[in-house]
């Protein structure tokens, strides 16, 4: 468990919770993209919402504004979340447009909303989970995927509120948060997408 439960923590990490959220999109969702337009968006958002997010990470590091990718201390989160919720902003009036893929477009719409909250706690000097409030937000996204398609996907579901479970267990065996940090995080991811819910559901 000592390895396990840190890497649990590193390989649902928020920033691929996006990458994790278009794969769903297609797996539950009745669409007609051909896979040259699949790995296009997936290669946007990689881009986006990985790639320069861990950039920017690097040159913060580089000045010394950042130690660790988990962003442990609360004083460090507002510069990547700020720049995050710009991107997430920048992807979903661009790209990611409610006409071309509604659902998509309301599911990082929550996740900027969710971004949002968190940059506005880190003001606050408040923590919140970002790996629990990411988890939360794909697992809430794939609720509504399953109930707009009228899919069962029940099984899905039940292994995302595990990953939940694992993610919050990681989290505390690792000392980076409390449980008020957890549940925190957990409320930012879920309730943006269930507010959500009415526009597309």
């Amino acid at each position: 468990m000592k390895k396990t439960l840190p890497a649990i923590s590193y390989l649902f990490h928020p920033l691929f919770m996006p990458v994790f959220g278009v794969l769903f999109y297609f797996f539950l969702n009745e669409n007609y993209f051909i896979p040259a337009q699949k790995y296009l968006l997936l290669i946007q958002v990689s881009i986006i919402l990985i790639l320069i997010p861990i950039a920017i990470f690097y040159l913060l590091r580089t000045l010394g504004k950042a130690d660790s990718v988990m962003l442990s201390d609360v004083s460090q989160r507002k510069i990547p979340l700020a720049a995050q919720a710009i991107l997430i902003g920048l992807l979903i009036m661009q790209s990611i447009r409610v006409d071309i893929v509604p659902e998509l477009f309301f599911f990082f719409s929550g996740g900027f909303i969710s971004t949002v909250i968190a940059f506005i706690l880190a003001l606050a000097n408040t923590k919140a989970s970002l790996h629990q409030m990411g988890i939360s937000t794909l697992t809430f996204f794939v609720i509504g995927l399953s109930l707009h398609n009228h899919k069962n996907a029940i099984a899905i579901i039940a292994v995302l509120f595990l990953i939940n479970g694992l993610i919050a267990t990681s989290r505390l065996y690792m000392n980076a948060h409390s449980g008020k940090e957890l549940g925190m995080g957990f409320l930012a991811g879920m309730l943006p997408q269930i507010a959500l819910w009415y526009f597309w559901l």
